[in-house]
């Protein structure tokens, strides 16, 4: 028998046929196909790691940014984030300008990347927006849940009010957005889930703000209760009503509270 070691190269096409036990199959005798990629990286793997370096860096600097690690007017140091994600330029760079499509940074030749995050402007056009995406969403969701979509929305909400009581802002938080997004799977309409996820992940820091006004968190879960109940009855109208009347005191709030 021969031995055979295997490095990550491809081998000779010389060396294509030998006696002995192939390390891949078990046969007799290595096949081209199993000589010319033993050892070699598989390029659709190495595509996908790419993909995902990349979307990690995306993902990770999206949040910093909606949650105020890099506030507006912030430069971006290619160095920094480098050495901070481990990562080389390229999946950098390409995370940088995902982000500048959504808006989040400006890139400025020989200065960088700018942070240019989310204004009071944007927060006010996204509910005007979210105003009618929200009761469309309670309003499909009343006529097309599933009973066990209809379970998972109950006990979010029994859940919310476990940490409301136990004054988790946090998990109440976490909480909101899955309700939310329970409501727009059931609705089963998937470009309206997509623009509502975008628009509940862009209002993060400014839900988390409303929800930490005394009283909100169990006003909150009042609302959520009464929409609850209205999709569980099937009352369309009543649930579109209540969910638009939720997202304006939500709304409002944080107008009284960027004013205060």
């Amino acid at each position: 028998d021969i031995c055979i070691q295997l490095y990550p190269m491809c081998i000779p096409r010389q060396l294509i046929q030998f006696a002995g036990t192939c390390p891949v199959h078990g046969r007799g005798r290595l096949e081209r196909n199993d000589a010319m990629f033993i050892g070699m990286p598989n390029r659709t793997e190495s595509r996908n790691a790419k993909l995902n370096l990349r979307n990690r860096v995306f993902q990770s600097l999206e949040q910093d940014i909606l949650n105020g690690k890099y506030p507006s007017g912030t430069n971006l140091t290619e160095k920094d984030l480098c050495e901070e994600f481990g990562v080389s330029r390229t999946p950098l760079r390409e995370a940088l300008c995902q982000l500048e499509l959504e808006g989040l940074v400006e890139c400025i030749p020989n200065k960088g990347a700018v942070v240019l995050g989310i204004s009071e402007q944007d927060v006010n056009d996204i509910y005007t927006i979210k105003l009618t995406l929200d009761g469309l969403a309670a309003r499909l969701a009343a006529e097309r849940i599933t009973p066990e979509e209809l379970t998972d929305l109950e006990e979010t909400v029994n859940l919310t009010e476990f940490y409301v009581n136990k004054d988790d802002i946090n998990k109440v938080l976490e909480l909101d957005s899955r309700f939310h997004d329970i409501i727009c799977r059931a609705g089963k309409n998937r470009p309206l889930r997509s623009m509502m996820s975008n628009f509940h992940n862009f209002l993060k820091m400014a839900r988390h703000k409303s929800l930490n006004n005394p009283g909100r968190p169990t006003l909150m879960l009042e609302e959520h209760r009464k929409l609850l109940a209205a999709i569980a009855s099937g009352d369309a109208e009543l649930a579109s009503h209540l969910a638009v009347d939720h997202t304006n005191r939500v709304f409002h709030n944080l107008q009284r509270l960027t004013d205060a």
